[in-house]
């Protein structure tokens, strides 16, 4: 009882429960670890080159990840206008059916703004094709409001590491790109190091693809995201806004 009244007059978050591992894992990649208020979650905060990312885990904020979520983000210098989302194949059939049940079956007539944004551009965009998609077409689905990005960002090592990723079919994975921010959300329980390295990683070459796409096709200047360039001094204010 006292620790607890402790906290609450010292405003610090709670205790780390079980992630005794966790903390060591992001200080050996340079980045800070903390636990939230409440002991509900965890935030890092790392860079790549130039480009910052933050990490979250606690409670869900999306209706279609059961239980506690996993969510990275990172503002990138792209067009505020660029949408698109890559997710798992069972997601995307779950999420179109939902759609249809509520907006069409139901007494709505149209999408509104409370439905998450990857749920309304799936009704918006249309999808690539099986040969675009190459090796991924059987788990994976991708669209956007601008396809050549989306190949672009999809042909080289970003296809390699979604082909490669070791979860099962029914776990919703999603990358989306949005108001010039690329963000993934997953399910995941209580994570350890190896996990959440796992899904750094897959993050960081959507970060560096993301680059390279943007290159490619809008002619887009994204800070260099070269390891020579980390520096934990560097590390942006603490931010627990929920975006």
């Amino acid at each position: 009882m006292l620790e607890g009244l402790k906290r609450l007059f010292s405003g610090g978050a709670a205790p780390a429960r079980g992630w005794d591992g966790l903390a060591p894992w992001a200080e050996a990649r340079q980045c800070s670890f903390r636990g939230v208020r409440e002991a509900e979650g965890f935030v890092v905060e790392g860079r790549l080159g130039a480009l910052p990312w933050r990490l979250e885990w606690g409670p869900s904020q999306r209706p279609y990840v059961k239980g506690t979520e996993l969510r990275i983000r990172a503002e990138l210098a792209l067009p505020s206008d660029l949408q698109v989302v890559v997710l798992n194949r069972l997601l995307q059939e779950q999420m179109e059916k939902a759609v249809f049940e509520q907006y069409v079956e139901g007494v709505q007539t149209r999408i509104d703004h409370d439905t998450p944004p990857e749920m309304r551009w799936l009704v918006m965009f249309p999808k690539l094709g099986g040969a675009e998609m190459g090796a991924l077409r059987e788990r994976w689905v991708a669209l956007a409001s601008v396809k050549a990005w989306l190949i672009a960002w999809l042909e080289g090592a970003l296809s390699s590491a979604l082909a490669k990723l070791p979860v099962a079919h029914e776990r919703p994975v999603v990358l989306m790109v949005g108001r010039g921010r690329l963000s993934l959300r997953t399910e995941v329980g209580e994570p350890d190091a190896e996990e959440l390295e796992r899904w750094v990683q897959l993050f960081e070459t959507a970060m560096r693809e993301a680059r390279r796409a943007a290159t490619l096709t809008f002619d887009t200047t994204i800070p260099s995201t070269q390891p020579s360039l980390w520096s934990a001094s560097a590390l942006p204010p603490a931010d627990d806004r929920k975006k």
